[in-house]
């Protein structure tokens, strides 16, 4: 697959869920997702606000936490299955699959709808989101999408509230990411275990989307994006266990290797210091921080 192997390199532990927040039990997220089978939390979307917090949700038991070395303080617990995070100034955007992109106080826990339906359609399940710079929220609209049915969408909503459809035929969008210029968005498309990026306009055309990069075929493609200030990709691949770093060109250089904690590394976010990435390991419940070489 690649000319030469990706360098190795080992994350350490940075946090674990404590046992006091571990709620092992069935759940409808669950039934759907898990084959049934209890599990004590499912951590995503890790993400730092401007202050340097660092926050991460648990999917199937509708919770929001803010990290600090051991302590796990819990910003809200809800009806709800939140995935993705974005930091705003004054408060935290949730990408929640039953309920759609909601906003969050962390510092009182209160939270309100942003976005719900589409034209009043239901959304598929949302699953991640960024904050562009001009103020538009892009989302990825997954539910349970693949190759059976690649109808997964890409949304933008603009400041304004305008809405544009910018992908409709994805095998299952999750991760979203801008490049370091801005000028293209790169998606993950879970099933078919590739890294989609096209040229994002200030109208709503799409042309030319590309596959960058292919993540190893398994039991799971790639999940939560990220990229750096060199403009590295960096793709946690769950089923593998690898975060894959993947220069601008879309060749891959190292793999952050995960397997000696689990085999679900579901998402990362570089850290205030930009060399530092973070990583939620979801099958023990974990959070990883991988030092990332300079190129």
């Amino acid at each position: 697959m690649w000319n030469t192997a990706p360098a190795v390199i080992t994350p350490t532990l940075l946090s674990r869920l404590p046992d006091a927040l571990r709620r092992m039990r069935p759940s409808a997220w669950a039934e759907a997702n898990r084959g049934g089978a209890a599990v004590d939390s499912f951590l995503e979307g890790p993400c730092f606000d401007g202050g340097g917090n660092l926050f991460c949700t648990d999917i199937p038991h509708g919770r929001i936490f803010q990290v600090s070395g051991s302590h796990w303080h819990v910003v809200a617990e809800y009806e709800g299955w939140p995935n993705g995070l974005a930091a705003r100034e004054e408060d935290l955007l949730v990408a929640d699959y039953r309920h759609g992109v909601l906003s969050l106080d962390p510092r009182t826990g209160a939270m309100a709808p942003l976005l719900e339906t589409i034209l009043s359609e239901g959304l598929r399940g949302i699953n991640d989101l960024i904050l562009h710079p001009d103020g538009s929220i892009i989302f990825t609209d997954q539910g349970q999408t693949g190759l059976q049915d690649p109808t997964g969408r890409v949304w933008r909503r603009h400041a304004d509230g305008r809405l544009d459809k910018l992908i409709g035929n994805g095998p299952s969008p999750n991760g979203v990411v801008l490049n370091r210029e801005g000028t293209h968005l790169l998606v993950a498309m879970t099933r078919s275990c590739e890294v989609w990026r096209f040229a994002l306009r200030p109208d709503a055309v799409v042309t030319k989307a590309n596959l960058f990069f292919r993540v190893p075929a398994g039991t799971s493609g790639p999940d939560g994006l990220a990229v750096d200030a060199a403009g590295r990709l960096f793709v946690a691949n769950p089923g593998h266990g690898q975060v894959w770093v993947v220069d601008p060109h879309g060749v891959a250089t190292h793999r952050v290797d995960c397997t000696g904690f689990g085999r679900m590394p579901t998402n990362c976010a570089f850290a205030p210091d930009g060399r530092t990435l973070v990583i939620t390991e979801s099958q023990s419940g974990s959070l990883l921080a991988a030092e990332i070489p300079a190129p």
